[in-house]
């Protein structure tokens, strides 16, 4: 007879929290949902009835590869983003709560056209388009791999008529003036990389976490090309790491920019910092 839900995933539990795995309670029940092919509330319901061989085998997978420190976004191919579902591979980032913080300053100002800089996964331009009916925008990405996930969830989320994404490094493919542009760059220190979480250091890719110096070097590419894209009283907002706050509100003042501000996410921690740029002010 067939194990039950209940028994795969208890060993599961035991598995994930040998390995290290933080809350491995959730993690094995996120798995059981995408081995079993169901949605993650059902599991209660579902878990006690035994578990046909082909589902069983697929979460024993899922459960290996979780324990690897492989990310559950990437074993489960996909990450909920401001609400919204977004497909998410090896090439890309993981798109975090946190970062929800850019898309919430940003929609907090009317715009028509964005660009998404470092666009990964695509979540910062195609949440922000979805939440604009009216907008358009660019993503851009030195990652063709990267380029061609963004370009499938703006078709899965039916924005690919209003969002293009374009392969190259920062400003390199793109053309024209922007009334917003945002990004959630590589700014981890090189001395920072070998304190992060498995799941983020041996399990995403490099140049999207770290430009390999201090970790202030994206903001400088950033701001030095900005001054060609960005629309007179047109905003830049970008992400930051911890502690990244005052530096790159000086880089953004040295820039030109004004109404600088530093912004925090939903628990409390500075997150984003934002400026206006007002050639000639």
């Amino acid at each position: 007879m067939s194990d039950s839900g209940t028994a795969l995933i208890v060993r599961a539990v035991r598995d994930l929290t040998a390995a290290g795995v933080p809350d491995p309670q959730r993690d094995a029940r996120r798995l059981f949902a995408h081995a079993a092919g169901i949605q993650p509330d059902r599991v209660t319901l579902v878990a006690p009835e035994p578990v046909a061989p082909e589902a069983a085998a697929r979460f024993a997978d899922a459960v290996a590869r979780r324990a690897a420190r492989q990310p559950v976004s990437q074993i489960v191919g996909w990450r909920d983003f401001y609400g919204r579902r977004f497909r998410v591979t090896p090439d890309t980032l993981d798109p975090r709560p946190e970062t929800e913080a850019v898309v919430a300053h940003a929609r907090a100002e009317a715009f028509r056209r964005v660009l998404d800089l470092g666009t990964g996964t695509g979540c910062l331009l195609l949440s922000l388009l979805a939440e604009r009916p009216e907008a358009e925008g660019a993503g851009v990405d030195v990652s063709a791999a990267a380029c061609d996930v963004a370009r499938g969830n703006a078709r899965d989320l039916g924005l690919a008529g209003r969002a293009r994404i374009l392969h190259g490094d920062w400003y390199g493919p793109v053309h024209g003036r922007f009334d917003l542009i945002v990004s959630n760059p590589p700014y981890i220190a090189r001395h920072e990389m070998t304190a992060l979480a498995p799941e983020v250091r041996d399990w995403e890719p490099a140049t999207a976490l770290t430009d390999g110096g201090d970790g202030l070097a994206a903001y400088r590419a950033i701001l030095a090309g900005m001054h060609v894209h960005l629309e007179p009283a047109g905003r830049l907002i970008v992400e930051i790491g911890a502690g990244q706050g005052p530096e790159v509100a000086a880089l953004f003042r040295a820039a030109g920019l004004d109404g600088v501000a530093v912004g925090v996410d939903l628990d409390g921690r500075d997150r984003v910092v934002s400026g206006r740029w007002r050639p000639g002010a």
